[in-house]
């Protein structure tokens, strides 16, 4: 085998983010492919993609040479040169990869950051240990190569010298050549000359970007997505060419074929790197014990102690605790001999204590969830909050003694105190052995289509329009390449406007990495500092977090534990519901010891399907689902928590049956203390776990081992494994018929069965909140809406439910002199509406006005409020939109007037602001800045549908009344029933109402919406499809009335509780008017302007098929006018409004 000429050292990857556009396993397959013995990278400030490549690197059998591309800044002392340049700086050994993590953690962490522009600073690196590291020189970037280029080779000599004195041996000078940049020779030549001078050795190299010779455009694209340029701007720096391609050894050798030496370097660079990284090796931080206690002995000792103080609580009689003692003592020692044998004590240890500092400090944690919840340890250390005996929760599905993995505990915290959580838990650990994860967000092929096309500067519609094309599955959206044969709409409209080059661009940077964020739950704990395993980054700004280098997947590679925190809303709505039941009621309320049997619960929200906020029970499938199985035990809910997912789901309606009476037999009696909670279904994993101990002799290891197997439907493994439950089922006096028929049942449901330990766990949350909106409506229900203030969509649907007939929840209006920032609970069901929830104001603002409010009392006008809020906490925007959304009712119920006189109210007060601040001669004067109160101009008030249409403007719905009141008379004049009357039938039926809402979906047969019509008594959807779509589309817009011809069906397909409805025909108000009216009355009276009568009907005349009748009314006649011939006329909304001016609105009739 030849040696190797020349090895590629540099390569920005797609996690330089900046620029570089080279996917890691494609790099590598290329690098292999052209028989590269070594590879390296060098993105630009970060080691995002250090652990894939080094993976990558050794699965192909290519040495890694793990190397960066920094920026160097001068200090403020002087040091170094005073602009920042470039080096490359490559671990040779381990000391020498921990020293480049320790480095770049610096930049982004480092007090003496610059927070605006990350870079190293000279004296870092002047005065670590830099022995682990080779330095190469930046060629043209770095600080040698600009002197040359600047005519300054002193200089470059000088900064020569000091490099090469901070890397002694290892320091090279950087040549690079490209056939577009000839003036870099100039910084090739004098680094040769010095090379010379010095007795330095030079190296080649290839500022590799993009893999391809036809990628150039793609990655020009790239660089202008992250810098906010467009690819047409003349002054966009332009600072790569098309030739850094991933080019051969062959083209690079010619290029350099003078300097076979700095070929040769890059080669002996090579051999001079060899950095093991340990991967798959985990690393726990130290626990610190009492003196004398071993981490073994404490973990025993914490958890005794905690079963103690459980088992007083499970069970008070004490006759009954003592008898259940050895039971639960039994199962504890058995689960604390396999922590400790397995080597976990310290992760227990750890996750008990900030659980235990959350719960001391007042910021609520989850019961538990995923497997955690199956182990009493966890159980008597606090960890979690079910008894697992109780449950029939396994330890085994947590931690196998016959699979050695981590423990994982997923921990909720209320989200509003998490923050504190991880605060504590840095200040307790170092904040140097503390971090998050980082997460990349890629260019997926909705986002890559915008962006794309901003850089082509192509029109933000046709983007926005393709982008909202393509079909989602699974809540993804599809490739861009399916998306194509799934919606050929997206290549007509890509040919009809020339813009072949943006599906082109597109589809060469689908999913590459766009950008850096942060992982929602996980934090890293290192025994020592996170940078002995792993760089750290850190975001600009303020309010950012330390978060690890590396993602979640490649940070437990390198070896570090990650602990969950995640923030669960619930928890933060049941804390504040229990907060206002004590200020409302004065009823102290802890959910975690509420009794789990409260009949009402279960009948009145539960069995009600009245589940609208309540934990995992929300949707309307679940809440069909509710009503027909009646539950009425806690183990019913867990169960229909593991239920209602796909798969499972089809086992629903056999579960309920059972539920109710129907009669089953077991494959096997020794599955009937197995199945009997579950009326004779496998809904949980851990029942197939058991069915493999109790029937075929499996260790509860074993069956775990035997359940992912059957998961996984390893043909093989499978096949073993029946021979081994076979066996072990005929010593149970099984025999082999029925042994296999249990077998291919526990196989069936291996592979959608459900963890009950964390089904378990969510079903407590789920009664938790279901137990409060029973007892405490109003303080629950304010809660629920205070965590959800910027949705009003789904502020919407919690109002609806509150004030339904089922929950009869009052609401008092928003209100200046009464609301809060959050929905208030108020006594007697009552919820005061909260300001935070009116778009355009803010917490600031409104804490300012409460604060204002309770210091000096209610406000008495708009100028009141504006002088004594100030305009230091509130703008004008936030005032108008307090008038829209009704706040200011109490005061003025003219919100036109109120709106037309704010800039008039806030000069007033900045006046007199400015003479309370004035002082001088007349301080001695009581009230000298007393300024009288100025009046309000006048404005006529808004009409009832204005009104409503600004109050959801601010609202985001409408509040005070409903939009389809004014239309009603007219609409049910013809469609007659009101929405909450409407049934099957087998003709067709008219259905009139308010459109709320349309949402456009990809079906079967082509484009259909579904739009939400509504009137005072119901809310309905619409299906409109196929023809109808077509021909009606330009209809279906939302705050409108529209009037469907429609066949109404029962809802079979979800579950039969409700209607379906589709709609052939479609009108909207004037349309209707005009189609289906049969005439139009109007009365005249003596003081009718004839003229101008005439004169607007006259326009009307033969615009449509509506007769006129016109009357005449005097104080002592009456009669009928009949013209010549009979009047057809067109009406619509405008020609009615003219009418009920002129005439009055009592006048004017339209006759169905």
């Amino acid at each position: 085998m030849t040696s190797p000429r020349y090895i590629p050292l540099r390569m920005h990857s797609e996690f330089s983010i900046e620029d570089g556009m080279i996917r890691i396993k494609e790099a590598v397959k290329h690098a292999s492919n052209s028989g590269f013995a070594a590879l390296g990278i060098s993105d630009l400030m970060n080691l995002f993609g250090m652990v894939k490549f080094y993976k990558a690197c050794r699965g192909a059998g290519i040495k890694p040479i793990i190397g960066m591309d920094v920026w160097v800044q001068d200090d403020e002392t002087g040091e170094g040169d005073n602009k920042p340049y470039r080096l490359m700086l490559i671990a040779r050994n381990q000391p020498g990869f921990k020293r480049l993590c320790e480095l770049i953690t610096q930049a982004y962490v480092d007090d003496d950051r610059d927070k605006m522009d990350f870079r190293l600073r000279y004296s870092w690196l002047k005065n670590g240990d830099n022995s682990g590291l080779i330095c190469l020189s930046g060629a043209h970037l770095g600080s040698i190569g600009q002197h040359f280029l600047s005519g300054r080779p002193e200089q470059a000599k000088q900064a020569a010298l000091d490099l090469s004195e901070m890397f002694p041996n290892r320091f090279y000078l950087e040549l690079q050549r490209l056939p577009e940049r000839p003036e870099w020779e100039n910084a090739v030549v004098g680094s040769l000359n010095l090379a010379q001078e010095l007795d330095l050795p030079i190296v080649a190299t290839h500022p590799t970007q993009f893999l391809n010779k036809d990628d150039f455009q793609a990655h020009e694209a790239r660089v202008c997505i992250a810098s906010g340029y467009v690819l047409g701007d003349h002054r966009r720096p332009k600072n790569f060419t098309p030739s850094q391609y991933f080019v051969s050894a062959d083209e690079f050798e010619a290029r350099f074929a003078d300097l076979p030496e700095a070929l040769q370097n890059s080669v002996e660079i090579a051999k001079r790197c060899n950095v093991e990284i340990v991967l798959g090796e985990n690393f726990l931080p130290q626990f610190p014990t009492p003196e004398g206690m071993t981490l073994d002995d404490y973990l025993g000792h914490l958890s005794n102690e905690g079963l103690a103080d459980r088992m007083a609580i499970l069970y008070p009689d004490e006759a009954e605790r003592a008898a259940r003692y050895p039971e639960y003592q039994q199962r504890l020692d058995y689960e604390l001999h396999t922590i400790i044998q397995m080597g976990f004590p310290g992760y227990f240890l750890i996750v008990q204590d900030f659980i235990n500092w959350a719960k001391q400090n007042g910021c609520p944690v989850g019961p538990g969830r995923g497997s955690g919840a199956g182990s009493l340890v966890a159980y008597a250390l606090k960890i979690t909050d079910l008894d697992p005996l109780k449950y029939a929760l396994l330890f085994e599905r947590f931690l196998n003694p016959e699979r050695v993995s981590m423990p994982d505990f997923d921990i909720d915290f209320c989200q509003a105190n998490r923050g504190r959580v991880i605060h504590y838990v840095r200040d307790h650990y170092g904040h140097d052995a503390v971090s998050q994860i980082v997460t990349f967000g890629t260019l997926s092929s909705k986002a890559v289509i915008r962006d794309v096309g901003r850089v082509l500067d192509l029109p933000f519609s046709l983007c926005d329009r393709l982008s909202k094309l393509i079909p989602l599955e699974q809540n993804k959206p599809l490739s861009l390449q399916k998306a194509m044969e799934a919606e050929p709409q997206i290549a007509e409209i890509i040919a009809a406007e020339e813009a072949d080059e943006l599906m082109v661009l597109a589809q060469k940077l689908e999913d590459l990495t766009r950008g850096v964020g942060m992982h929602a739950g996980g934090v890293l704990i290192a025994p020592g500092k996170i940078t002995d395993f792993c760089p750290v980054y850190q975001a600009q700004g303020e309010d950012t977090s330390p978060v690890s280098m590396f993602d979640k997947d490649d940070v437990e590679q390198a070896g570090l534990v990650k602990f969950d925190f995640l923030g669960l809303r619930n928890l933060t709505i049941i804390e504040m519901a229990q907060n206002s039941i004590k200020e409302v009621t004065g009823d102290i309320v802890d959910v975690n010891y509420i009794s789990l049997d409260d009949a009402d619960t279960y009948k009145h929200i539960f069995a009600e399907g009245n589940t609208t906020a309540v934990f995992q029970f929300e949707s309307a499938g679940m809440r069909r689902m509710l009503m027909e199985a009646e539950p009425s035990k806690f183990e019913e809910i867990i169960a229909f928590v593991a239920l209602y997912r796909p798969g499972p789901m089809d086992l629903i309606p056999d579960f309920i049956r059972r539920m109710h009476g129907e009669k089953f037999e077991y494959l096997h009696d020794l599955l009937s203390n197995v199945l009997e909670p579950t009326y004779g279904i496998m809904v949980y994993q851990e029942q197939v776990m058991q069915a493999a101990q109790v029937c075929g002799g499996y260790t509860l290891g074993g069956a775990d081992l035997l359940r992912r197997a059957m998961g996984k439907k390893k043909v093989e493994e499978m096949v073993k494994h029946r021979g081994i439950f076979v066996e072990g089922a005929s010593k149970n006096g099984i025999t082999e018929k029925n042994a296999n028929e249990i077998f291919d049942y526990m196989e069936k449901f291996a592979g959608y069965g459900f963890n009950k330990s964390h089904a378990a766990a969510y079903a407590l949350v789920s009664y938790q909140t279901a137990w409060l909106k029973y007892h405490y409506p109003a303080e629950f229900m304010a809660a629920t809406m205070s965590s959800e203030l910027d949705n009003t969509d789904q502020l919407k649907i919690f109002y609806d439910d509150a004030t339904s007939r089922i929950n009869k929840i009052k609401f008092l209006p928003p209100s200046v002199n009464a609301s809060f920032y959050r929905f208030h609970p108020e006594a007697g069901k009552q919820i005061r509406y909260a300001l935070g929830a009116i778009k355009g104001t803010g917490e600031a603002a409104v804490n300012a006005i409460v604060e204002a409010r309770e210091k000096g009392g209610a406000f008495t006008s708009l100028f009141d409020f504006c002088e004594r809020v100030g305009k230091q906490h509130l703008n004008k925007r936030t005032v108008e939109a307090l008038i829209r959304g009704g706040a200011f009712d109490e005061i003025e119920h003219n919100r036109a007037m109120l709106l037309g006189n704010v800039g008039l109210a806030m000069e007033y007060a900045d006046q007199k602001s400015a003479n309370a601040n004035q002082g001088g001669l007349f301080d001695f004067i009581d009230d000298a800045s007393a300024m009288p109160e100025v009046e309000m101009v006048y404005v006529a008030p808004w009409s009832e549908s204005d009104k409503l249409a600004e109050e959801k403007q601010a609202l985001g719905f409408y509040y005070s009344g409903h939009p389809f009141t004014p239309y009603r008379a007219t609409i049910r004049g013809f469609a007659k029933k009101n929405l909450v009357d409407i049934k099957p039938a087998d003709h067709k039926q008219w259905v009139g109402g308010f459109v709320t809402g349309v949402r456009t979906i990809m079906g079967r047969r082509g484009k259909m919406a579904i739009v939400i019509v509504e009137d005072e008594t119901q809310k309905l959807e619409v299906v409109v499809a196929g023809s109808s779509y077509e021909q009606h589309q330009h209809l279906l817009k939302t705050d409108q009335v529209l009037l469907f011809e429609c066949k109404v069906a029962r809802d079979e397909y979800n579950g039969g509780g409700g209607v379906r409805i589709n709609s052939d025909g479609i009108y909207d108000f004037d349309g209707a008017r005009s189609a289906f009216a049969r005439s139009l009355c109007l009365t005249m009276t003596p003081n009718t302007d004839v003229v101008k009568l005439s004169a607007l009907l006259g326009n009307s005349r033969g615009q449509g098929y509506v007769g006129l009748k016109v009357s005449y009314e005097h104080p002592e006649v009456s009669a009928e006018l009949k013209p010549k011939s009979p009047w057809q006329i067109g009406i619509d909304s405008a020609l009615l409004k003219q009418l009920g001016e002129l005439l009055g609105q009592d006048a004017v009739e339209v006759v169905w």
